[in-house]
C-alpha cells in the first residue's frame, strides 16, 4: 500500500465487463463464491514440484509496483541462481488492472504473479482469471496471516492470493497541534468530533482531518462501525447502505460536513501535503502503511506526529477495520505456475517478508507483528514513539465478516458520482450512499448478477 493507492480511482467499465464475461454461471458451476474452490488447478502439484522448479530454474514475470518487491527479487534470484525474475511496474492499481485483462484477454502477455489490491481480487477471481493457490497448499497457511487479509485472499474455501501486507487502522495525529490548542487524544468518534469542533473554532485555518468524498476511506469507516453493507454468494450480490453501521458513521460523519470541520483540500495533492506539514490538517485516520508515507512526504513535520488506537464508537472498544493492502495472485494464464508460487510464498510468507518490512512495508503475517524487534522499534519522525507497537494491536482488532463486491473496482470509480456529492453539494451522505448504491446495483445486473 502506498500514496498511490489513495489516488482518483479511475477505471473504464470495459474492466469489469470483460472480467466477468466468463464469470457469471450459477454459483454451482465450483466459480468462486460456489463453496466448492474448484477452479481450474494444475493437476498433482506438491511440494517437491515447488522445489523441482526451482532447482531446474527459468523465468517468471511479475507485475507489481510495490517499490520494497525489488529487494525481494534481488534477495530470491541470489538464492535460487537459475531462477531469473523480472519486475515489471505495469502501472499502479487500476492501471495495471486494465493492462492485465488485455493480456489475458489477447491470450499472450500475461505475467506470471500479478499484485492485486484486496479490494479488486474478488473481481478477477470471479472472471476465472487467476488461480486457486489451494492446488499448492495455501488452504493450510490459515494462521499464518492476520485475520483480514487472510479473508481478504478468500473466496469461499478458494484462496486466490496471498497477502503481501495490510492496512490496520490508526489515528495518526500532530502532537504539537493537540498540545498548542489543549486537545486530548481522542478515545471515541463522539470525542474526535468534539476535538473538531474545538481545533476550528481556536484557529479557523485548522481542521482535524480533510475528506473531500474518498470510497476507501468511507468504507473502512463503515467496516469498523460493524456495517456490512456487501453480501455476496456467488453471483448473487446485496448491498445494503441502510444497516445500522453504516448510520452509525453517516449520522457522525454528517455533522463534520455540515459544520465545515473538515478541510476541503483532497488527500495526495501538493496542498494537502502541506497542510499535513503546517499543521493545518491535525490528524489521519488511516492505514499502517501510512509512517513511511509521512517520512517521506512531510519531512517538515518530522518530530510534530505520533499515532494512537483507531476512536471507538463505543467508550473501551476494541474495534478496527482495514484501509488498503494487497496481495501477490497467479493467473490462470501463468506460463510457470510451481516457480511462480515459489516466489509468491518466498516474499508473503518465507525470507522475503522481513526484505519488505525492511523497507517500509506494514506486514500482514502474524510472526512478524509479534517479533518483538520489530514491535519495539522506535521511529525517530514519531519523536522515538514505538509505531509498531500500535498498529500492530490494531491489526488483532479487525472486525471479521466484511466482504467487498465482486465489481468493486467499478463501484469505486462511481463513489464521487455519487456519495461524493454529499461533500459539495446540499446531498446528505447517507442520500449520497443510497445513490451510489443504486449506481452499483444497476450495474451489477447489467453484468448478470442477481442483484438483491
Amino acid at each position: 500500500m502506498t500514496m498511490n493507492r489513495r489516488r482518483a480511482l479511475l477505471v473504464g467499465a470495459a474492466l469489469t465487463v470483460s472480467l466477468l464475461a466468463a464469470g457469471c454461471g450459477s454459483s454451482g458451476d465450483g466459480g468462486p463464491g460456489g463453496g466448492s474452490g474448484e477452479a481450474a488447478k494444475p493437476a498433482g502439484v506438491s511440494d517437491a514440484d515447488v522445489t523441482n522448479a526451482l532447482n531446474t530454474g527459468g523465468s517468471i514475470t511479475v507485475w507489481a509496483w510495490e517499490p520494497t518487491l525489488k529487494q525481494v527479487v534481488a534477495d530470491f534470484q541470489a538464492r535460487y541462481p537459475k531462477v531469473k525474475v523480472s519486475l515489471v511496474n505495469a502501472g499502479t492499481g487500476n492501471d495495471q488492472y486494465i493492462a492485465l485483462q488485455n493480456a489475458i484477454k489477447a491470450g499472450s502477455g500475461v505475467p506470471d504473479v500479478a499484485q492485486v489490491e484486496y479490494y479488486a481480487l474478488s473481481q478477477f477471481a470471479l472472471g476465472k482469471s487467476i488461480t486457486d493457490l489451494n492446488a499448492f497448499g495455501a488452504g493450510e497457511l490459515d494462521g499464518t496471516f492476520t485475520p483480514g487479509p487472510w479473508s481478504s485472499v478468500r473466496v469461499g474455501d478458494a484462496v486466490y492470493g496471498l497477502p503481501m501486507d495490510s492496512g490496520p487502522m490508526a489515528l495518526f495525529y500532530n502532537k504539537e497541534v493537540f498540545d498548542k490548542h489543549d486537545i486530548q487524544v481522542p478515545a471515541t468518534w463522539e470525542e474526535y468530533a468534539a476535538a473538531a469542533e474545538k481545533l476550528h473554532r481556536a484557529d479557523p485555518e485548522a481542521y482535524i482531518t480533510s475528506d473531500t468524498g474518498d470510497a476507501g476511506f468511507t468504507t473502512s469507516m463503515i467496516w469498523q462501525a460493524g456495517g456490512k453493507p456487501y453480501t455476496v454468494d456467488g453471483t448473487s450480490v446485496g448491498i445494503d447502505f441502510g444497516d445500522a453501521g453504516t448510520r452509525r458513521f453517516t449520522a457522525m460523519w454528517q455533522k463534520l460536513i455540515d459544520a465545515e470541520l473538515l478541510s476541503p483540500v483532497t488527500g495526495w495533492t501538493d496542498a494537502w501535503y502541506k497542510g499535513l506539514g503546517d499543521g493545518t490538517i491535525a490528524t489521519l485516520v488511516i492505514g499502517a502503511w501510512m509512517p513511511a508515507n509521512l517520512e517521506s512526504g512531510v519531512k517538515a513535520a518530522a518530530g510534530k506526529w505520533r499515532v494512537a488506537p483507531m476512536p471507538q464508537w463505543e467508550a473501551g472498544g476494541r474495534a478496527t477495520a482495514e484501509n488498503g493492502g494487497s496481495s501477490l495472485a497467479i493467473p490462470e494464464a501463468a506460463a510457470n505456475k510451481a516457480l511462480a508460487y515459489a516466489f509468491v510464498k518466498y516474499a508473503a510468507v518465507d525470507e522475503g517478508v522481513r526484505a519488505r518490512v525492511d523497507g517500509g512495508a506494514f506486514p500482514a503475517t502474524t510472526a512478524q507483528l509479534q517479533d518483538s524487534a520489530w514491535r519495539d522499534k522506535e521511529f525517530p519522525y514519531f519523536d522515538g514513539q514505538k509505531v509498531n507497537q500500535v498498529l500492530a494491536d490494531s491489526a488483532g482488532k479487525v472486525v471479521t465478516g466484511w466482504s467487498y463486491l465482486p465489481f468493486q473496482v467499478y463501484a469505486n470509480s462511481v463513489f464521487n458520482d455519487t456519495a461524493g456529492k454529499a461533500y459539495n453539494s446540499d446531498t446528505t451522505l447517507a442520500d449520497g450512499l443510497k445513490a451510489w448504491q443504486d449506481a452499483s446495483a444497476e450495474y451489477g445486473r447489467e453484468q448478470g448478477f442477481t442483484m438483491k
